[in-house]
């Protein structure tokens, strides 16, 4: 028959549609056929050698050629070599640009300078100044000199990199290391560049044990005489009582100190970073945590101190004129010419202090253990200190002075003690007052 049934011609439509589903699905689950760039190539002669030039187009369409020998004279070898051209032709992969946009075909070390411009506008000044010390001093050079792509990039590779590092350093700073490589592969999966984050394959590092340094009662009393009349006095006072962190006592400023309700809180931070090799002063209105912003007393001491400091800096500013500089005239810590004591002025005087006046060496840092130390031995809670330091955890605290934590072991062994004797003998001749102070003790313990 010459024209088919409208049955025969639904039957054929519907398999014609499933011959072309069939062919659609055929090649499903194949590697993708490699990638071909259009790159032209011509033989050169050059010595007596032929050699292959290869003409290709960046991604910003610029024009650039490669030359690339292939040992052969040129008497009788000009097929042997034009052969060899189009291999290298179908092999040819342009360069990636480590100026061009990210890919996994870059290599990880230009990936990395390429993130850390990406992080500059998403992290703090400090924190990208620290990314960027720790990329630029190790991790770039090591992984450039690797050679490895960011698609290529597996945890092998940069479990050796810590290893290698671990021989030159504690695990504390390697632990600084793979934030900052964990970070920016972390980004590299969130923009689809690699499916998953080789560093969480990384076997995790343990931190090392610190154990802060610290003053005794009559070393510190010994280190107030030798900082009197000092540039550096107040803020060693300060930081010592107060137990501050350096760029908390350096960012003190007169709005801060409340001398109607005698108060002192602390809410502003100044540090310095190296960005491109210069000092970058950093002001921040706000701390290092949450829990480190907090309102402590002004006890009598400081407050008549810091009352005649306000005085003696208004007296400077009408004898300095215009020789004294204002920028810094809300900071409580400056010197005579209203210059800030900016924190490596202070780490180092303080350091020349205690070389001069034979004083055990400790660091600036360690005022605020020395601190947290003489409050343990006093019997102060360690929930008390956390918020006194202003740790936002207290397992911070706990790890940190735990082993000094002797006094109060020995008050509270005392009044275990002392229960025992209230409820086991009724004859004791222990003075009653002592009796309800140590019950009154454990209850509000509980």
């Amino acid at each position: 028959r010459s024209t088919l049934s409208s049955r025969e011609s639904t039957v054929l439509i519907v398999l014609r549609r499933c011959v072309m589903l069939f062919l659609s699905t055929a090649d499903r689950g194949r590697p993708k056929p490699k990638e071909v760039f259009m790159v032209a190539g011509h033989l050169q002669e050059k010595n007596g050698i032929y050699y292959v030039v290869l003409t290709y187009k960046t991604y910003d369409g610029k024009r650039k050629t490669k030359w690339q020998s292939t040992g052969l004279p040129t008497k009788g070898n000009k097929k042997r070599a034009e052969a060899m051209m189009r291999e290298l032709q179908d092999d040819f992969e342009p360069p990636v640009d480590p100026n061009g946009p990210p890919s996994k075909a870059m290599l990880f070390a230009d990936f990395l300078v390429q993130w850390l411009e990406i992080a500059k506008s998403t992290v703090k000044l400090t924190t990208y100044a620290s990314y960027k010390e720790l990329s630029n001093s190790r991790i770039i050079p090591y992984f450039r000199n690797l050679g490895v792509t960011l698609g290529d990039l597996k945890a092998v590779h940069i479990q050796a990199f810590y290893r290698e590092q671990l021989e030159r350093v504690k695990p504390n700073t390697v632990i600084h290391y793979h934030a900052v490589i964990h970070r920016a592969l972390k980004y590299a999966v969130k923009t689809d560049l690699i499916d998953v984050n080789p560093a969480d394959k990384v076997d995790r590092l343990k931190k090392n044990e610190f154990t802060g340094n610290f003053y005794s009662k009559d070393e510190m009393n010994a280190l107030f005489d030798a900082v009197r009349g000092s540039k550096i006095e107040v803020a060693v006072m300060l930081t010592a009582f107060y137990g501050l962190r350096r760029s908390e006592v350096v960012g003190l400023k007169w709005a801060a100190v409340d001398f109607e309700q005698n108060t002192i809180e602390i809410c502003h931070t100044v540090t310095t970073v190296r960005l491109d090799g210069k000092e970058v002063l950093v002001e921040s209105n706000g701390t290092k945590t949450k829990s480190s912003k907090r309102t402590l007393p002004l006890v009598p001491v400081f407050r008549e101190r810091l009352l005649a400091l306000q005085e003696e800096q208004k007296e400077n500013r009408k004898l300095c004129g215009r020789c004294y500089n204002k920028k810094y005239a809300d900071y409580i810590c400056v010197d005579a010419m209203g210059n800030l004591l900016k924190p490596d002025y202070l780490s180092n005087s303080f350091q020349i202090i205690l070389q001069n006046y034979h004083l055990r060496r400790i660091r600036f840092h360690d005022l605020r253990h020395s601190c947290a130390s003489l409050l343990l031995a006093n019997g102060v809670p360690m929930k008390m200190i956390q918020e006194w330091l202003g740790h936002s955890d207290f397992s911070t605290t706990a790890n940190i002075y735990s082993h000094l934590d002797y006094a109060s072991k020995v008050y509270f062994n005392t009044l275990i003690l002392t229960i025992y004797t209230l409820l086991f003998d009724f004859s004791s001749c222990l003075e009653p007052s002592f009796c309800c102070v140590a019950v009154l003790s454990v209850w509000l313990v509980m």
